[in-house]
């Protein structure tokens, strides 16, 4: 699949529909918003989506101990959550959402997070499979519980703290997945009391530019372009941060798609940094 290093982690509209039936695949729409965009992902669901897919909500599968929107939670936490749905560790996930590989990038990245790594995004997600006059349904479709076992891969989350450290002695590379205009504090943040800027030191990438038409992943040459034009060095260690930790695994899924495994997300990412006094920025 074009080349990719990571083929693995993408399935195709034409795959999901051979194994639509297939028991030990679950589908999960994982769609997600922005506060500005006026739609409720949910709602959507609840009005049409693939045919027994669950809808995975990343605000309710979080840690609910913190003021930052949908920081991913203890293991034990997941794994209940998860096993709840119907789903066990011997599953094929496949996600997909209705925008593009954002939500989905950021469960996709979850799951493997927390360990389980027979997980795939749907590459063009709900709109490719639309246009190909492929079935959508209103019928919610309900699974037994199963058990689930997780472990959190902490090494692989950043945390303000870390972030800070990075600033003052960089090592990781910090790859930013927000519009230019917000990188450059050029457009105002879409949640109330954000400060506009970047991270100093990070280079910005809007992950639109990893995409093509209905929001598929582009070559991995195009992607490989991509990440050469932010200034990405291939040896370096990245992190990947946004608004709030989502789209930055849009990068992530990108990036792991051309061979590089060892990417870490700023989980708080800008939500967190852009609210508080004490961080820097640039802009």
């Amino acid at each position: 699949m074009a080349d990719y290093a990571n083929p693995q982690a993408l399935v195709s509209t034409a795959w999901l529909a051979e194994h639509l039936n297939d028991p030990n695949v679950k589908v999960l729409d994982a769609s997600h918003h922005l506060p500005t965009a006026g739609r409720n992902a949910k709602e959507e669901f609840a009005q049409k989506h693939i045919p027994g897919a669950i809808f995975f909500d990343i605000d309710a599968v979080s840690d609910h101990s913190t003021d930052l929107a949908h920081m991913w939670p203890s293991a034990e936490q997941f794994a209940e959550q998860v096993g709840a749905m119907g789903i066990g560790n011997d599953d094929k996930v496949v996600v997909y959402d209705t925008v593009g590989p954002t939500g989905a990038a950021r469960v996709w990245q979850t799951f493997r997070i927390f360990g389980h790594t027979n997980v795939a995004v749907l590459n063009g997600g709900l709109r490719k499979w639309e246009t190909e006059g492929r079935p959508v349904t209103a019928e919610v479709t309900e699974y037994p519980a199963k058990a689930f076992a997780a472990t959190k891969a902490d090494a692989r989350i950043r945390s303000r703290e870390q972030m800070l450290a990075n600033v003052e002695h960089p090592v990781e590379q910090v790859l930013d997945a927000r519009a230019a205009g917000r990188f450059f504090a050029r457009e105002p943040e879409p949640r109330p009391g954000m400060r506009g800027g970047h991270i100093p030191g990070s280079l910005t990438l809007p992950f639109p530019q990893l995409l093509g038409e209905h929001g598929v992943y582009k070559s991995a040459d195009e992607l490989k372009a991509a990440f050469d034009a932010a200034g990405i060095e291939p040896n370096k260690p990245i992190a990947t941060t946004c608004g709030s930790g989502v789209t930055a695994c849009t990068l992530a899924l990108g990036l792991y798609l051309i061979g590089r495994d060892d990417v870490a997300i700023y989980d708080g990412s800008w939500s967190e940094w852009g609210a508080r006094q004490d961080t820097p920025i640039e802009s």
